[in-house]
């Protein structure tokens, strides 16, 4: 076997399908499913669906149905390896290389799963015999019956060193096995390996296909050093990208639209009590990127539930951060806090379920966890304070990639920040606002001071004069556009690693839009690309002369850059700069808008000093771009 399937599960969930398919085919949001007109067959009525949960497409005209592999070998005439190499270079995952071992690796991999059943079974086992009467009575005081423990499939590793090691020895399992998986604890100065997990209530966890891939064990003695312990990294088991239960809660997830995650494996186990079966929890950290993917791979607006105590307020923050940055239209978190001091199994027990349905109820928005965390308890009673707060504030919302979410983003809290100044508060109109009576009347009440930037005109949804006078709009990006095109078209070879980040640019000219579109057609045949093949390919699409222009800009901006034979390492840092010079200059003239905007709309002091902020970094970008061409001389 070429690719094992844990290599194409990781890529799977990596990439949910509505965003593989949806590159070929328009799809709408229908209830929990995506739904779109067939690529097989001309059709006028939708009947293509996609599932994201279940990583599946679905046409009912043609029949045809599968996975993100299956959808590019259909619509892209790809064999299954080019299918699998290209998804897994979009996914990030390391596909191993082909040899004889492949199939050895696997089977050791089928042999590691095996080894895990036998240990969970063993424990299952111990929580039933004698030695789990302890246990036992903890569970049925936590209220954790019979079919919850078969349904958690919940053990017991008993007090004894070599419990675990010699039930597997017996079995043939070679202790190198057992600590590869965590089971046993070795080191230089361990003479004989001993078990990990000793008198714990054990939890079992487990993959995406409920297979046991390692445990987490809670102390029996109340002394323990740590409460909770979980099995460390192993080749089964990488605890940034799993989430407990995920498996028993995917289909319930699914069914209602939403994803709860919780902080532990018994807040896990008391929301499914309480009627939330959606319930998963981290395992041991804060949560990371790949996580909260998974969460938003299962519902547009996942709920943490944290606990009611600074720990738990202090992981809703941690989890703010990680999301925020990839936040995308109608995908987002609420958050839902629990009573000081209590977690979900407390709260269940003391109040019942209809107090965790109440907490969930109450679930917050981002935003609003974001503004609270901001501003409760911080004196904003000067301006010096509001305007550290606006800083604050404007650079994590700079953080969101989406440009769509970013900018409804800064409108909210500029509305939000606006309230704060007492003109906001009391509704009366200071030094800074608009006169009323007409739109004839000047701007603002006081003349202008020395210092002052000039004030920024009216947006009309076009670009301001200031605005088209800077580094933006003006031959620098013209310039900047064409060195970063040419230098493809030149050296096509670099299309190979730099495909990605070329498709994410956006353009102001159109010959450099047209160029763009050409070069990323044409590496997306995979055929080797060569000069002379792709002078051939213009001249057949009739670019040939887009491409000339484009390139003279660019050798006015950097001519070493479009030298057939230029050094290869300088051209990779000069095409590396230039594109984050692009990038940063295409983010500060999208913020320009929004400032100039804000100002029009309401010309306040904060809204004043925002645009202010705005030209004072386009002048940085400028700067920098300026002194390039000197820099590369007196390196020359």
């Amino acid at each position: 076997m070429r690719y094992p399937p844990h290599i194409l599960e990781e890529i799977r969930a990596r990439l949910p399908a509505s965003d593989v398919v949806g590159r070929r085919v328009r799809l709408k949001k229908a209830g929990r499913e995506w739904r779109g007109l067939s690529p097989f067959n001309a059709e006028k009525s939708p009947s293509f669906y996609v599932n994201d949960q279940k990583q599946f497409y679905h046409c009912f005209s043609s029949g045809k149905h599968g996975d993100v592999f299956t959808f590019l070998m259909e619509t892209e005439g790809l064999s299954f390896p080019e299918a699998v190499e290209r998804l897994a270079s979009e996914a990030g995952v390391s596909l191993p290389t082909p040899s004889a071992d492949t199939r050895e690796m696997e089977t050791k991999r089928a042999g590691a799963l095996e080894v895990m059943e036998m240990a969970a079974a063993f424990y299952e086992a111990q929580l039933t015999g004698r030695a789990g009467i302890e246990a036992r009575a903890y569970l049925d005081g936590r209220q954790l019956g019979l079919d919850t423990r078969a349904r958690f499939r919940l053990g017991y590793a008993p007090n004894d060193r070599y419990a675990l090691r010699d039930h597997l020895a017996a079995k043939d399992v070679p202790k190198e096995m057992m600590a590869e998986l965590g089971l046993l604890v070795t080191g230089d100065d361990i003479k004989v390996p001993y078990d990990k997990f000793r008198d714990r209530v054990m939890f079992p966890i487990t993959d995406t296909r409920g297979r046991v891939i390692a445990f987490g064990g809670r102390a029996m003695q109340k002394d323990a050093k740590a409460k909770y312990m979980n099995s460390p990294e192993t080749p089964l088991f990488h605890k940034g990208q799993l989430l407990y239960n995920l498996h028993g809660a995917r289909k319930a997830a699914h069914d209602r639209g939403t994803i709860i995650a919780v902080e532990g494996y018994v807040d896990v186990i008391a929301m499914t009590l309480a009627g939330h079966p959606n319930a998963v929890a981290g395992l041991g950290t804060a949560l990371t990127e790949e996580q909260v993917a998974l969460l938003w791979r299962h519902g547009d607006e996942p709920i943490l539930c944290f606990d009611g105590d600074g720990a738990g307020q202090r992981a809703a923050f941690r989890a703010l951060d990680v999301a925020l940055p990839g936040l995308t239209p109608g995908k987002s978190l609420r958050f839902a806090m629990l009573p000081e001091g209590q977690d979900p199994d407390d709260l269940l027990r003391s109040e019942g379920k209809a107090a965790i349905d109440r907490v969930l109820d109450g679930a917050r928005p981002l935003v609003e966890v974001l503004w609270s965390r901001a501003t409760e308890g911080a004196p904003l009673d000067t301006p010096e304070r509001r305007a550290g707060l606006a800083k604050t504030l404007r650079e994590l919302v700079s953080g969101i990639r989406d440009e769509t979410v970013r900018g409804f983003y800064r409108d909210e809290i500029e509305g939000r920040l606006r309230a704060l100044s007492p003109q906001g508060a009391q509704g009366r109109r200071g030094p800074w606002e608009p006169r009323q009576g007409g739109a004839n009347r000047p701007a603002f009440q006081r003349a202008p001071r020395p210092g002052d930037p000039p004030p920024s005109p009216v947006f009309h949804g076009k670009a301001s004069n200031h605005l088209a006078q800077s580094a933006g709009f003006t031959g620098a990006q013209a310039l900047r556009e064409g060195m970063i095109v040419g230098t493809l078209l030149t050296h096509p070879a670099l299309l190979e690693d730099w495909a990605e980040p070329f498709s994410e640019l956006d353009f102001e000219t159109e010959d450099a839009r047209v160029i763009q579109t050409f070069l990323l057609d044409t590496v997306a045949d995979a055929a080797p690309i060569d000069a002379t093949v792709l002078a051939a390919r213009l001249e057949r699409a009739r670019l040939t002369a887009a491409a000339e222009r484009v390139c003279a800009l660019g050798r006015r901006k950097d001519p070493k850059a479009l030298d057939a034979h230029a050094d290869p390492m300088r051209l990779e840092d000069a095409l590396g700069q230039a594109v984050i010079l692009h990038r940063k200059s295409g983010a500060l003239n999208s913020e320009l808008r929004l400032a100039e905007r804000a100002l029009a709309e309401d010309f306040t002091e904060a809204n004043f000093a925002w645009l202010c902020d705005v030209k004072q970094r386009m002048a940085v970008v400028a700067g920098a771009e300026e002194d390039e061409p000197a820099a590369d001389e007196a390196a020359g």
